[in-house]
């Protein structure tokens, strides 16, 4: 099973596609929560204030995904669904695509609404610079001070990253560790008497 996904690294230039006199201007936003959403979007209803159409798709989530189209007034399945159709087809999660459409006057039809709002999307995902991430597991490892240097030896024979320390008393070291190695770490750390390592969530 594989431990990694394919997302974007940060936003994507303004991309702009013409059909008989609509305009199409599409960008892709890299999204981890939908509460991020909802502020590009009205921050791109302000720079296109006289816009017909905000059309967009978007998918977050790594094991679990979630997304959502909207058509924003177009005809049916016309904007949104084949947006989210480029997404798929990049095999892209955590990202958002918006397509906004100034109308020039002459009537696309579904079928030519449908390609003009692929082809955006496509042009948009191809700015854009498409990265691979691991899949992480995150573990916070407890233990006194007294057992610190046998914790940091193994951090270190094992190439772990360190995400944060709280070393008072008692020490707590976060770590992330790559999904596939996760449970040979755990099971390095589990047998040690006093030292706890407890699982905290995959991302």
């Amino acid at each position: 099973m594989s431990d990694t996904y394919r997302t974007i690294a940060s936003k994507s230039e303004e991309v702009l596609y013409k059909e008989k006199n609509s305009k199409f201007y599409g960008y892709t936003f890299p999204v981890v929560a939908e509460e991020e959403i909802n502020t590009i979007l009205e921050q791109l209803r302000k720079q296109h204030h006289a816009a017909r159409h905000w059309c967009y798709a978007w998918k977050i989530g790594i094991e679990v995904t979630k997304y959502r189209v909207n058509d924003d007034g177009e005809p049916s399945n016309s904007a949104g669904k084949p947006i989210y159709g480029q997404i798929q087809s990049y095999e892209l999660t955590n990202i958002l695509i918006v397509v906004v459409r100034y109308f020039g006057g002459v009537k696309l039809g579904v079928g030519g609404l449908i390609n003009a709002y692929r082809t955006s999307a496509q042009l948009a995902i191809e700015t854009s610079e498409i990265i691979e991430k691991t899949i992480n597991v995150d573990y916070c490892i407890s233990f006194e001070y007294k057992d610190m240097n046998k914790v940091m030896r193994i951090i270190k024979e094992q190439g772990i990253r360190i995400t944060k320390q709280e070393l008072t008393l008692d020490c707590k070291i976060y770590i992330s560790v790559r999904k596939k190695k996760a449970n040979k770490i755990k099971e390095v750390f589990s047998p040690l008497y006093q030292i706890k390592i407890k699982a905290l969530k995959s991302r």
